[in-house]
């Protein structure tokens, strides 16, 4: 991937297929309303970077896909790990972002002057 763009301010890691640890549903739901808060409040994070179960939300039929072509469309710059996107054969079904690796998500919290894990 190599992105050469600064990422300024905040970036967000999602690490898990939704937020917090309950049923897929309401993981779902939760992650959900957060990414539509970020766009209703402009609240948008330099970059979201999507790593282990976390990639299983740029892919295809993943319940918030809108909501990421939304906040990719106003500048956030969204980054999925290759590794785990190869891990869980997903690679080819990826959706939005960009595909980088271990060492681009090391770079944009390395920037960034606040880092979010969800």
């Amino acid at each position: 991937m190599s992105d050469s763009r600064n990422i300024p301010g905040t970036i967000l890691l999602v690490t898990d297929d939704g937020m917090g640890k309950a049923e897929p549903q309401l993981r779902h739901k939760l992650i959900r309303v957060y990414l539509s808060m970020l766009l209703e409040n402009g609240l948008l994070p330099g970059a979201i970077c999507f790593y282990s179960d976390g990639v299983k939300l740029v892919v295809e039929g993943s319940p918030v896909i809108d909501l990421l072509k939304q906040l990719e469309s106003k500048g956030v710059l969204l980054i999925s790990c290759l590794t785990c996107l190869n891990y869980y054969n997903l690679a080819e079904k990826v959706a939005v972002g960009v595909i980088g690796g271990m060492p681009d998500i090391v770079a944009a919290q390395w920037r960034a002057s606040k880092v979010i894990t969800l």
